[in-house]
């Protein structure tokens, strides 16, 4: 006989996925449509940026945003931005390791979410599809926390109380 499977311990630490959802999606091709009867290699930038604040007890909103610009020559073939959003349930963990939780986990989660909606998003304006490169959220995190420690300040992520 198998042992029932038994509720989590409400003290232990808990992470916990409410919902994941797209925040803010917007795409932008400026000189369509004669960028696509020219064929060039874009330089393609891409800026990854990320936020949490608390909105309630134990409940958190972060979400992890990308700015992709494709340009060739001073032309702008497209800027495609997406904001992917979670709310997570975060209970028992102590608050020493919360911002890092919310600065380096939540995003991991978040961004193969983020990364689909941006390939989507340039696909269907008639781009090839742009794949977003692994981002290492903790080198990020370990480098907004030097630099707040540089300013004498914590990590960026609000906890509103």
């Amino acid at each position: 006989m198998t042992d029932p499977v038994q509720a989590p311990d409400p003290s232990q630490p808990s992470l916990q996925i409410e919902k994941l959802y797209v925040k803010d999606l917007s795409l932008e091709v400026p000189n369509a449509p004669q960028v696509f009867t020219q064929q060039v290699q874009p330089e393609v930038e891409v800026q990854i940026t990320t936020s949490a604040q608390q909105f309630a007890e134990g409940y958190f909103d972060v979400t992890v945003a990308a700015t992709v610009t494709a340009r060739a020559g001073e032309r702008t073939l497209f800027l495609a931005e997406a904001v992917q959003a979670g709310i997570f349930s975060i209970r028992n963990v102590p608050a020493e390791q919360l911002d890092a939780l919310l600065g380096i986990a939540c995003p991991q989660i978040l961004f193969p979410y983020l990364r689909e909606a941006i390939s989507d998003l340039v696909v269907r304006a008639g781009f090839p599809p742009v794949l977003l490169s692994p981002v290492s959220f903790e080198a990020l995190y370990m480098q907004r926390v030097q630099q707040g420690q540089q300013q004498g300040a914590g990590p960026q992520i609000e906890i509103a109380r």
